[in-house]
Order: structure tokens, then sequence, then C-alpha cells
């Protein structure tokens, strides 16, 4: 099936950059909740994550680690607590996280009739603040679950958005016409998404601020 058109053509294709480790230096989920965690509960919530890092060692899921964290660090707080936090953290660390020669990249694309999007397992809310100040057409992370008052569970309101669930994803957003121009990643969990586009880029940013 022919892709639909807009008013002024075809629908544009999509470049996908991942972001932790791609657009920016290091795991910026890692970062945002040392940030916002006192030292002294930062070191006891690594105490009690002891056996879910042992865990992980069988597994090998980083899907269930990162929920164990979440849980650790975040549970009990608001949304509108947390995206005001996001919002802080974005605006006080962006220019030590993001990796410029993978900015220039980005502002490249940008000039072109394309859709850049942000494919990334780390939490949404996290990255939504780095994905607008990027000016990014779309951002696909993973949702934290909010309970009935709005406050984090602790859980993920879908899969980790890595590996598979990165395309599954893409295709969920644009369609079954999906055309991945171009796509930006560094380490297995993207292998599916690059394996779908025209351009795939692997580890191409060294880059640090």
């Amino acid at each position: 099936m022919a892709q639909e058109r807009e008013a002024d053509g075809p629908v544009p294709p999509v470049v996908a950059f991942d972001f932790d480790g791609t657009l920016t230096v290091k795991d910026s989920y890692t970062a945002f909740l040392k940030w916002r965690t006192p030292k002294g509960a930062w070191i006891l919530g690594g105490l009690k994550l002891v056996p879910a890092a042992l865990a992980y060692l069988v597994h090998r899921d980083r899907g269930r680690i990162k929920a164990a964290a979440t849980k650790v660090y975040l549970a009990g707080v608001g949304r509108e607590r947390l995206e005001a936090d996001a919002r802080e953290f974005a605006a006080l660390h962006s220019r030590s996280l993001l990796r410029p020669d993978a900015v220039i990249a980005w502002k490249r694309w940008r000039k072109e009739r394309v859709r850049l999007v942000i494919v990334t397992a780390s939490p949404d809310i996290v990255v939504a603040p780095f994905a607008r100040g990027l000016g990014a057409d779309d951002l696909l992370g993973t949702p934290l679950h909010f309970d009935e008052r709005g406050r984090v569970s602790g859980a993920f309101a879908s899969p980790n958005c890595r590996g598979p669930e990165k395309v599954e994803r893409l295709r969920a957003a644009f369609g079954p016409d999906l055309r991945v121009r171009a796509a930006y990643g560094d380490t297995s969990g993207d292998t599916e998404m690059l394996a779908i586009a025209e351009e795939p880029y692997f580890r191409v940013f060294s880059g640090k601020p």
C-alpha cells in the first residue's frame, strides 16, 4: 500500500536516533535518578537493588532491573512533580550530556524533509524535555505506570523500548508503510532498528561536551 500523502507530498521518512549513548555521553535515566536523590538515599537504594543486580546476571533483562530501580527511587512520586524535575534536569544538564557531533548530525537532518524521532529505552517522561529542546518530531520511549492517584507505581506501562520493541513502536506510530531513512544507535538494543534503516549508523558519534 502506498504511503498516505500530505497536502504537499508523501509522508516524510523517519530518521531515528537512539538517545542514551548516541545523542548523550551516558545513560540519562541513571543520571537523572542520581541527581534527584539525596546521597544517603542513593546509597541505600543501591543496597536495596543488590538482589535485582544479582538476578540480572541470570536473566539479562535490562527492563527488569530498570523497573526495580524505578520502584526504589521513584515509587510514590507524582506525575507533575516528576515532569517538573525532568524539565529542571534537562535545563541544567543538556549541555553536559548531549554529544556535540550528534547534535550537529541532528541539525543537518533537520534541514531535510524527514521526521526526526528519538527512540529510547529510557522513560519518555524524563527524555521529553530533551526532545522538545532538540525540536524532535516524535519521542518513543518507555512509559512509566502511574496509579489512580497519578503516582509512580514502580512498573512500566508497556514493554521496555529496546531491541525488537523499538521496531514495534516505530511501526505502531507510523504504520505498515514505515520508511526509516536513517537510524543511529550504539548498543545491541538498537540492532533491529538499524536493520530496517536505509542508512544504519552504529557508534558514529564520539564527541564530548
